[in-house]
């Protein structure tokens, strides 16, 4: 995975995925509807202050709560980069790749601030802070999970397997 620079929207710790994408929004799947309200129970400006490349920062235990693959999707839908957190939750952070969202676990995630512009090297697990010019060191993401990101999630990953192995007629 290449790298790439955007700008932090700074969360705190324990936020849950009804905070991510509320539970009133779970009755649709399409990930333009659930963009739209990306975070909204956190900042109601969220959605519209986004941008493609920028980045979600946050504390302890991001994705906790309820095991909806919604969450993951609504963020990778409004243009989120990636998640940097101190830790997730264990079903959040499956489901993020399986939805073809890369999260990376940074222990000093709190030394990026709103608003700050970072650069993220998947591959090194390297985030360049480039207002303050700190590096900051997380889980680099090994190479299977970083084709599950590439190919836009588990099913799409299984479905090229499928097509790559599969004898042509």
């Amino acid at each position: 995975m290449e790298s790439d620079k955007g700008k932090a929207f700074r969360f705190g710790d324990d936020v849950d995925t009804d905070l991510i994408i509320a539970a009133r929004y779970l009755n649709t799947s399409d990930p333009a509807v659930l963009a739209s309200h990306c975070m909204e129970d956190a900042d109601p400006s969220f959605a519209g202050k986004v941008r493609a490349g920028d980045v979600i920062v946050a504390g302890k235990n991001f994705g906790c709560g309820s095991s909806r693959e919604h969450a993951p999707i609504a963020i990778k839908a409004a243009g989120v980069r990636c998640v940097i957190a101190k830790s997730f939750a264990r079903i959040f952070f499956r489901n993020a790749f399986n939805m073809g969202l890369p999260i990376l676990e940074c222990p000093d995630a709190d030394e990026i601030a709103d608003g700050h512009e970072v650069e993220v090297d998947f591959d090194r697990g390297e985030i360049r802070n480039l207002t303050t010019g700190k590096v900051h060191q997380a889980m680099p993401i090994p190479p299977f999970m970083q084709e599950l990101v590439a190919a836009g999630g588990l099913m799409a990953h299984v479905k090229k397997k499928l097509a790559e192995s599969s004898p042509s007629c």
